[in-house]
């Protein structure tokens, strides 16, 4: 449910346990800060202190109401690197891979979004669904028509939400009814750039689909868009299924692998951000890690379209910045809670493992580091955007009977990781207002 609400919010004080992080728990082992009676300060819609409910609460001014969520969490509003806001109503869709899901259900529906009208109905629908689960930011692939893009930054707009997301880029090797070229995309794209690209809490992603839905005249102007805007975001695909990189060798053959591709064209800097990476090798994680870009782990997509599994070992050794995304409609569940159970179990079947500290790392503050927002989003540091979910352990039968049995942060976040959903997220606040509350 989806509150709206227009009227100046100043100070406001929220009394739980306290969560976020300075750092990635797997590098520092300080890298977090917990307040199991903590109290979190907002003001004017950005975080003015987060501690100990008993050294801040006396520093508040006479009669500041306190809303009092304690036995809960509070936690930066997650957030999603990689998702698709046309594929809301083909999500669960069967399909026997990634290429064959594309052609049966994925171009069809887009088709739909030469509409404003339908494209603003999915596009409320969507928002509606990631503050259900606790998404309060998001990188967000529209589809190759403009309307498109001005529907979804029209609705992120009204609960001014900080959101990413752009037309998709694309006029080869998709039906003709989805098909633009490459000078009317980049076009259409420098003109969201200039309505939308920082206005309010907006931001636009130049964003090819992926490497073979685009010619080479069509890569290299999203290069030049990429150099006239860096502050811009670059999003698209890299190395996702093995059928998929075969057909990127045959259409790019001098390129020494699908990253490079993208490499050769200037679309690999900071900002940039790619979904998936499962067949990337040595050198393309080296390289990413050089440039300064980030790659979205999409573990429900993976799975469900049998793609295969990300090697966290392998990007960490590069020290590739990583976050968590749930690539929808690919991916099967709105819920980053959902997706870190799968990423728990894609890192355990590779050799690895990810602690729960870590995996609510990826959806907050490591998000925000790959989208280079640090301080700006994924934290409580002082100053920046007050975006926050409560999360709540006794949500279900379940959680509640096995996390009343937890005796460590640890274990309290990985029963809500594995056991958790949209239903443990009893709130959602974006700059400081209440955008979403549970119904009983």
């Amino acid at each position: 449910m989806a509150i709206a609400t227009t009227n100046a919010i100043k100070l406001q004080a929220y009394r739980a346990g306290i969560l976020h992080f300075t750092g990635d728990p797997a590098v520092a082992s300080d890298a977090h800060h917990w307040h199991e009676d903590g109290l979190l300060i907002v003001r004017d819609g950005r975080i003015e202190a987060a501690g100990d409910y008993a050294q801040l609460h006396p520093g508040l001014p006479a009669g500041t109401e306190v809303h009092d969520y304690r036995g809960q969490l509070i936690v930066p509003g997650f957030i999603d690197t990689h998702l698709h806001f046309p594929q809301t109503d083909i999500i669960a869709s069967p399909a026997p891979g990634l290429l064959p899901w594309l052609q049966q259900y994925t171009f069809p529906a887009e088709r739909r979004f030469a509409e404003p009208e339908h494209a603003a109905e999915v596009a409320e629908f969507f928002i509606d669904q990631l503050l259900r689960c606790g998404t309060t930011s998001a990188m967000v692939y529209c589809t190759v028509h403009p309307a498109s893009a001005d529907a979804f930054f029209s609705a992120s707009e009204r609960r001014n939400l900080r959101m990413a997301a752009g037309k998709v880029l694309m006029d080869r090797n998709c039906p003709e009814f989805l098909r633009d070229t490459a000078e009317g995309g980049a076009r259409d794209t420098e003109d969201l750039i200039r309505k939308w690209h920082k206005r309010g809490r907006q931001l636009v992603a130049i964003t090819p689909r992926f490497a073979p839905t685009s010619s080479d005249a069509q890569l290299q102007l999203a290069g030049e868009l990429a150099r006239a805007y860096p502050d811009t975001y670059i999003q698209t695909h890299v190395a996702e299924n093995a059928d998929e990189v075969a057909w990127v060798r045959q259409l790019f053959p001098t390129a020494r692998s699908y990253l490079d591709v993208y490499d050769s064209v200037g679309l690999l800097r900071p900002r940039a951000m790619f979904g998936h990476g499962i067949w990337l090798d040595d050198a393309d994680f080296r390289r990413m890690a050089e440039a300064q870009a980030a790659i979205a782990v999409c573990p429900t997509s993976n799975l469900f379209l049998g793609s295969g599994l990300f090697d966290f070992a392998r990007a960490d050794a590069a020290q590739v910045a990583l976050s968590l995304a749930t690539d929808v409609g690919g991916g099967t569940s709105f819920s980053m809670l959902q997706t870190m159970n799968e990423a728990f179990k894609v890192a355990r079947m590779g050799g690895s493992a990810l602690s729960a500290l870590r995996m609510f790392y990826l959806a907050t503050l490591g998000a925000a580091r790959s989208m280079q927002l640090e301080g700006t989003i994924g934290s409580f540091a002082p100053g920046a955007e007050a975006d926050f979910i409560v999360l709540d352990p006794q949500a279900t039968p379940l959680l509640a009977r096995r996390t009343a049995r937890s005796d460590s942060l640890e274990e309290l976040l990985f029963a809500l990781a594995l056991l958790g959903d949209d239903r443990s997220v009893a709130a959602t606040y974006a700059a400081g207002r209440n955008v979403h509350q549970r119904e009983g």
